[in-house]
């Protein structure tokens, strides 16, 4: 399953090379998530629409090694938004993906695009 996490790498806006159209706004529930399949990687794409924000991490918990965080609660840490991870509440930030209850095990993250009544996230390869 290590190796399986390796292969999570957080891509940024300037690297994207090809942007993936996941699927249509309405599939993605608000304030939380659904998970897509890109080249053989679970991401999850998260509608904020509290705060009027998409996001895109890896679906695979590092912790407990489940496809889950799609639907993970979605909240606010100050200004950062996070997802709580649903087996073991531990706290994510969607900006950087950094595990915000401690430095080990954080989160690759995708950028995220809305065209047209879609969503895109970005990947670089």
């Amino acid at each position: 399953m290590t190796q399986e996490i390796a292969e999570y790498k957080t891509v940024k806006a300037e690297d994207v090379t090809t942007w993936y159209k996941a699927a249509s706004m309405e599939a993605f529930p608000d304030n939380g998530g659904a998970a897509i399949e890109y080249k053989g990687l679970q991401i999850a794409i998260f509608n904020f629409s509290r705060r009027k924000e998409w996001y895109a991490s890896q679906n695979l918990c590092p912790h407990k090694k489940q496809m889950i965080l799609s639907r993970g609660m979605l909240g606010s840490e100050g200004e950062e938004p996070k997802v709580a991870c649903p087996f073991h509440k531990k706290t994510f930030s969607l900006k950087t993906g950094n595990n915000l209850n401690g430095d080990e095990c954080d989160l690759a993250t995708y950028p995220v695009k809305i065209q047209d009544g879609y969503v895109y996230v970005g990947f670089s390869h």
